[in-house]
């Protein structure tokens, strides 16, 4: 197992997040125009700048660059906010930067910066993560986290250690402790977390999640427990995940389950619905599990583009008997142009009267160019 990278993503805030997250994956950084020749190193960079607008809310516009050269990548990310006199001023940046130390080690460095009332950048969090793996699977990984105080000293905050361990020929686990700033200035251990995760036939994973927090005893008693199945190949696939809770008495309830089913078919369009149930769905109190949300993701691909549509259905407050009904929809339209791309995606949401309105809209153009290794599946003949 190599271990996951640190990524920090500043994402302006949506209606829908689960949109948000799968749309990600059709704009993977990818050579620019000019750096496609296989005999060079695999420098690349590309730059992408997004408008937001949300009724009643202030306009923002975010500019994100990425650049990699020999072992070193850069990726940055600028957010701002539309001033009082009608011109942009940033709000906050972060930078991320990777370098590759060997074939088992990797640093990662991610800073923040926000601007103060004066028009002055100042750094405000610094995040450090060293991974090392090792070809038998097992990985170490040390995170420490940095914030600045009123006077600009900066002091560790946060600190993360996790140990993965290859337990089976098919199974694995990690290990991970949390340290956070104590009031003596000191740091504590706040959190554990213990994974176990089994590989099955063909793409299938059973992964258990737990959590534990110190007693006030100076013991360890679990909070939460995390059960998840994955089943099926990356064309036709069901994940299942339950999060249990522990009571005052240290039992552990069902708080909320999700059910994810994915398909795929052979001219390329993808299908994926995530169903939510919890023990707070409007209207009941019984403390069991009922249907909360259903997310419903069409994507769609020929060689002019991509498109993604989306809708969300909800039980409704007031009679949660009745079918689910749509209250929001979205689309992100994804148009490939000579070298880069441009994006929009619109979200609508149903009012009182059962309309739908815009309620956000983005626009992105990027001169990231489409990967020649990923050809389009040909348009639908009618």
């Amino acid at each position: 197992m190599t271990p996951a990278r640190l990524q920090t993503r500043i994402v302006p805030a949506s209606l829908l997040m689960e949109f948000a997250l799968s749309t990600t994956l059709f704009v993977a950084p990818v050579l620019s125009a000019q750096e496609q020749n296989p005999q060079k190193s695999g420098d690349e960079s590309w730059t992408a700048t997004k408008q937001t607008s949300i009724p009643n809310t202030n306009p923002s516009r975010t500019t994100d660059s990425h650049s990699k050269s020999g072992n070193r990548t850069i990726d940055k990310q600028r957010v701002d906010v539309l001033g009082p006199n009608g011109q942009y001023q940033p709000s906050y940046e972060t930078e991320t930067e990777t370098v590759d130390v060997d074939a088992t080690t990797t640093r990662t460095v991610v800073r923040t910066y926000r601007w103060d009332g004066n028009g002055r950048r100042t750094l405000a969090q610094v995040t450090e993560e060293e991974s090392r793996a090792a070809a038998n699977g097992n990985a170490h990984v040390e995170r420490k986290t940095s914030s600045a105080d009123m006077n600009g000293n900066f002091q560790v905050i946060q600190r993360e250690i996790s140990d993965t361990k290859r337990i089976s020929p098919d199974a694995e686990e990690t290990k991970s402790t949390v340290y956070q700033r104590d009031s003596y200035g000191g740091l504590a251990q706040t959190r554990q977390t213990q994974e176990v995760k089994k590989h099955g036939a063909g793409d299938s994973v059973e992964v258990k999640t737990t959590k534990l927090k110190p007693d006030g005893n100076g013991s360890w008693k679990v909070s939460d427990v995390t059960e998840k199945t994955v089943k099926g190949d990356s064309k036709d696939r069901t994940t299942e995940e339950r999060v249990l809770r522990s009571d005052l008495e240290g039992r552990l309830h069902e708080d909320s389950r999700t059910v994810s089913n994915e398909s795929e078919t052979a001219k390329g369009e993808k299908r994926k619905t995530v169903e939510t149930y919890s023990i707070y769905a409007p209207e009941y109190t019984d403390g069991k599990v009922h249907f909360n949300q259903r997310v419903t993701t069409i994507q769609k691909k020929d060689s002019g583009g991509e498109t993604t549509e989306q809708q969300v259905e909800q039980t409704n407050a007031g009679n949660p008997s009745d079918s689910p009904r749509v209250i929001e929809k979205a689309k992100y339209i994804v148009k490939y142009a000579t070298p880069g791309t441009q994006q929009t995606k619109t979200v609508e949401k149903r009012d009182a009267n059962g309309k739908f309105d815009p309620v956000s809209v983005e626009k992105q153009e990027s001169n990231q160019a489409r990967p020649a290794q990923d050809p389009a599946p040909p348009k639908d003949k009618p």
